[in-house]
């Protein structure tokens, strides 16, 4: 193994830094979840700072931002002692927090939302006008595909990250902190989003960057922090650190290979015939099939329509269609209960607006999809109930700290584990996964990979949607592409990778090939 590359401290920087942390620490009680964390950024300069979930990253940008005041350490601001006792004195001393979580009022409209609380006013009056134009230059700039007068309740999750980040924008800043701003983007809208970064870095503005995507990482960063476990343990130049060593700093191990071995050729009958599935009224159109022991890719750009032919497949959209069997029978009737009972299940891309109860315990979580077969009668076993979630805790690896937290307490990762065995409770034959791994750390994403080749090592058949190529490519026995609501290219084998996909999803023909 190659020589580890050993971290530097901040006191060797060239110049003094625009935000600084010095020996920061959080605990709530006895539990501490950050100690002795000893970093800094300058202007001009993309930060990024990486970890597994439950590192403590999402923690200590909270603190930098305002959000929540540390019990050790302090904050320095161009070399003075600085403290932000909320979010609006970061942001009044230039300093800005880009949140994972969607923070939006899904009522209002995109322009009311950017400007909520800061509304620009002609007199008395606010100015709708003033806005709106101000709003569509921060849009543009940030390659969002969304009006100002759009609702944002109705806007597809992507566009309600960039309106997040767009109302981040608004005003210049001295540091934007962003974290996992690109989880719920697309391939064009990363690359969007990153010009939009080195557009900042450009402008003399400081970047702190939290990223599970460790090609943005090596793409964007001029320097890189590794926390663990709520600890920090180094930092390092991005040109002395690969994505590999990268992964194993923040797991503490050297890393396995990250994708499953590829399977044996599947043949044979398919186990799901899709044919003439039109979805809203014919914007979305298409036939497929997916066989036994194999997990077929879906992929595309966004609005291409992916997660929109599964909604409508599942009957969470209007739709119909010519022909459709599972496992040789005829299906007519769709709904997720309908869909559940013939043996296919879905696993949303929001699982926390959409897949979980995030106010509510995992056990009810876990079996809500399944309440006949544990609560049969409808008469309530908690014993049942907690064998079920015990179960699940032991083959899927969700770490808690109790079996009885929220499931807006766990982690991304644990959190998709938890979405994954839920689906998985009734023990289907057809597994749907749209974007599997949204948000994850990369010993987590290892295991969810695992988890679907076991799947069709088993004989059952997954569907992976999925805007991450470099996924599609490890993971995919079989890759359809789609482009403007229809699927334009089947790769398989040696024909699928990266460049193919994109080729195919933006101007290729019916191979997907790449001329």
């Amino acid at each position: 193994m190659a020589a580890r590359p050993q971290p530097f401290t901040s006191s060797t920087s060239p110049q003094r830094p625009v935000l600084a942390a010095v020996k920061l620490g959080k605990a709530y009680g006895a539990i501490t979840v950050l100690s002795d964390v000893t970093l800094d950024v300058q202007g001009g300069e993309v930060h990024a700072i990486i970890g597994e979930n439950g590192a403590g990253k999402s923690t200590l940008m909270k603190l930098l931002a305002g959000y929540v005041n540390p019990t050790a350490g302090h904050l320095l601001m161009e070399g003075k002692e600085v403290s932000f006792p909320d979010a609006a004195s970061a942001e009044q001393a230039g300093v800005v927090l880009v949140h994972q979580e969607i923070l939006l009022a899904p009522d209002l409209t995109v322009a009311e939302n950017l400007f909520l609380g800061r509304e620009i006013r002609r007199g008395l009056l606010v100015d709708d006008r003033a806005m709106n134009q101000r709003a569509t230059q921060v849009l543009n700039s940030i390659g969002a595909h969304c009006r100002p007068q759009d609702r944002v309740g109705d806007l597809p999750l992507a566009q309600r990250q960039l309106v997040q980040i767009a109302r981040a924008l608004l005003e210049p800043r001295r540091v934007v902190i962003f974290d996992e701003p690109t989880a719920a983007l697309a391939h064009d809208e990363v690359t969007a989003l990153l010009n939009v970064v080195r557009g900042l870095r450009e402008q003399g503005v400081a970047v702190l960057y939290i990223s599970h995507r460790l090609d943005e990482v090596e793409a964007l960063a001029d320097r890189v922090t590794v926390l663990r476990d709520g600890k920090m343990i180094g930092t390092w130049p991005a040109a002395e650190l690969s994505q590999r060593r990268m992964a194993e700093l923040m797991v503490g191990r050297e890393l396995d290979v990250l994708y499953p071995p590829k399977r044996a050729h599947v043949s044979g009958e398919p186990l799901l015939v899709v044919e003439q599935l039109s979805v809203d009224h014919g914007t979305i159109k298409a036939s497929f099939n997916v066989h036994r022991g194999e997990v077929l890719g879906i992929a595309g750009m966004v609005g291409a329509g992916r997660s929109e032919l599964f909604e409508g497949l599942m009957g969470l959209r209007p739709a119909e269609a010519q022909r459709i069997e599972l496992d040789g029978r005829p299906v007519n009737h769709r709904s997720v209960k309908s869909w559940r009972d013939l043996g296919l299940v879905y696993l949303t891309e929001d699982r926390k607006g959409k897949g979980l109860l995030l106010e509510h315990e995992l056990a009810p979580n876990l079996t809500l999809q399944a309440l006949d077969l544990i609560h049969p009668r409808f008469v309530l076993d908690q014993r049942k109930e907690m064998q079920a979630l015990n179960t699940a805790v032991n083959d899927y690896d969700i770490r808690l700290s109790s079996m009885h937290v929220n499931a807006g307490q766990l982690s991304g990762g644990n959190q998709q584990k938890l979405l994954l065995a839920k689906v998985m409770l009734t023990d289907p034959s057809v597994v749907i996964i749209d974007e599997p791994t949204r948000g994850i750390d990369i010993g987590n994403k290892s295991q969810i990979y695992d988890f679907v080749d076991h799947l069709v090592r088993a004989g059952k058949a997954c569907i992976v949607i999925s805007s991450e190529l470099p996924e599609l490519v490890g993971l995919a026995d079989r890759v359809l592409v789609m482009r403007a609501g229809r699927i334009v290219a089947e790769q398989t084998g040696e024909q699928i990778n990266e460049q193919n996909v994109v080729y195919a999803a933006t101007a290729g023909d019916a191979r997907g090939a790449y001329p």
